[in-house]
């Protein structure tokens, strides 16, 4: 087996219903790779926590939002998904009552919720974990 250089990151699709409506939380990136593009709240794992506690984290600093727990629905890992190297994610699914408010936080310079059906452009495959996220739902 060779050496590999690969980190691991986690990502949050967390979700409210309003009538026939879902929105979907996400961040504006300030730093680059595609820094002012809209993402997922994540980030990288750090060495001495579990895959959902990295999860909570990194949802709690770049959104205030706090949450006892999230589901594991996906792991995301082609070549050349994220510039600065291998980096592997794995996805967590959330879901919340209402429109939470919201407090961006750390690397996430802005922190909002969107309408599924109007979603800005978006970072890295995000658009495919949350299409993914979403047939989660169904």
């Amino acid at each position: 087996m060779r050496d590999q250089a690969v980190s691991v990151t986690v990502d949050s699709f967390i979700f409210y219903v309003e009538g026939n409506d879902k929105y979907v939380l996400l961040i504006q990136r300030k730093n680059d790779p595609f820094k002012s593009n809209w993402a997922l709240p994540g980030g990288f794992l750090e060495e001495d926590e579990t895959l959902e506690t990295g999860a909570l984290r990194e949802l709690k600093e770049e959104t205030g939002m706090q949450l006892d727990s999230l589901n594991q629905f996906g792991v995301y890992g082609n070549p050349g998904r994220d510039p600065r190297g291998r980096i592997i994610s794995v996805a967590f699914t959330g879901i919340v009552r209402s429109r939470e408010k919201l407090m961006a936080g750390d690397d996430a310079g802005e922190a909002e919720w969107f309408n599924i059906k109007d979603l800005p452009s978006l970072a890295f495959d995000h658009g495919e974990i949350i299409k993914d996220g979403i047939d989660t739902l169904q």
